[in-house]
């Protein structure tokens, strides 16, 4: 969506395939912490009103242990921040924008499948309401999401892919209540991870680190408050206010790349081609750094008539994800409770953690990755 929004006002036309309807992908609850590179991204797409009107600015953040919280001063560290608004309305944004520019967006494209993107004249198909439809165009984006056709469509012996599933996930709950403090807690706790989040400052968001057989089925409300109480500094219980969950799921952890991101004419953008457990912040923002390599490519293209830009766009891509995918694993390893965490495991995260809070060199490296590396 971003994508098209930004071609758009480069003059290139485009048409997006969505698979879903509008109130669908609107009602999925997303990531909601932006580097300022996505904010920027947002604001040359020209969709930025609403984010700079509702968007909470965060300086640092909290990590606790040992039963004490510990702030982290990104802004101080690195003079950068970032903005806490949900990927939920960054998507409403721009399909708004589409709509009032009178774009083409396509919702509910069943059966898609990519052809001769190997080629000079590749061709997307798909079906709506019962009827087949091709489109002829010059480049694909696939922005399809993991388990979309896009990568599925590429020869297996043309992609070279590296995955770690974790073995946990994270049982989240959104909830109609102020946030418990004013930037995002991070807590090692020997029961497993728990993070406190938030939307606004009407509508928190907080995670517990639970099973991968675990069934959200099993968690009451209460239930969860009670074991997301036992996992917080004694301050943090006191000032949780809890209430009735308005959406509540279970998300695996996965780290995930496929290499190259460009088959001839089709790209992979975002989802498609990465995916990074949700402790860095990364996912929203990396599929947004994508999206800049490839349109600055396309642009270059049709203004310039130059490949350069698209030649060197999986490289480009590719060095910001890895980094990204090293930031995030080892967000992930620093916090969470593993099954074959002993107890000189848990004394290692301690002296990280307890290393990251006493040093300004690693508070520095924290700041940088967690507000974004540049472009």
């Amino acid at each position: 969506m971003l994508l098209g929004q930004l071609l758009h006002r480069y003059g290139v036309d485009n048409v997006i395939l969505e698979r879903k309807d509008r109130d669908y992908i609107l009602g999925r609850i997303r990531a909601g912490v932006l580097e300022q590179g996505t904010v920027n991204l947002l604001e040359e797409a020209g969709v930025a009103a609403r984010l700079h009107r509702d968007g909470l600015i965060h300086h640092g953040i909290e990590l606790a242990f040992g039963g004490a919280r510990h702030r982290i001063d990104m802004t101080k560290a690195t003079s950068r921040h970032v903005t806490v608004y949900g990927q939920t309305e960054v998507t409403r944004d721009l399909m708004d924008a589409r709509a009032q520019a009178g774009l083409p967006l396509i919702y509910d494209a069943t059966n898609v499948s990519l052809h001769d993107f190997d080629g000079d004249t590749p061709r997307v198909r798909y079906m709506k309401d019962g009827a087949s439809f091709e489109i002829a165009c010059d480049f694909i984006a696939g922005c399809d999401g993991f388990h979309g056709v896009s990568r599925q469509s590429v020869p297996r012996d043309a992609l070279t892919t590296y995955e770690r599933v974790y073995p946990f996930g994270w049982l989240g709950v959104l909830s109609e209540t102020p946030p418990v403090s004013p930037e995002l807690i991070y807590n090692n706790h020997e029961r497993g991870f728990a993070l406190c989040s938030m939307r606004s400052q009407t509508r928190s968001r907080y995670y517990i680190q639970c099973p991968l057989d675990e069934h959200v089925d099993n968690w009451s409300d209460d239930k969860f408050w009670d074991e997301l109480k036992r996992r917080l500094d004694p301050e943090a219980v006191d000032q949780l206010i809890t209430g009735p969950s308005i959406e509540k799921s279970i998300a695996p952890l996965r780290s995930f790349v496929a290499e190259p991101m460009r088959f001839g004419r089709l790209f992979l953008a975002g989802d498609a081609a990465h995916i990074v457990p949700p402790t860095g912040a990364k996912g929203l923002n990396l599929a947004a750094s994508d999206v800049h390599y490839l349109s600055t490519a396309l642009r270059e293209f049709y203004a310039d008539t130059s490949t350069a830009g698209l030649d060197d766009y999986s490289r480009r891509a590719l060095s910001r994800v890895w980094k990204a995918e090293r930031f995030s694993w080892w967000m992930t390893a620093m916090l969470h409770r593993f099954p074959d965490t002993d107890a000189f495991s848990a004394r290692i995260q301690r002296a990280e953690l307890s290393y990251l809070i006493e040093s300004d060199a690693a508070k520095l490296s924290l700041s940088e990755n967690y507000t974004g590396l540049p472009y």
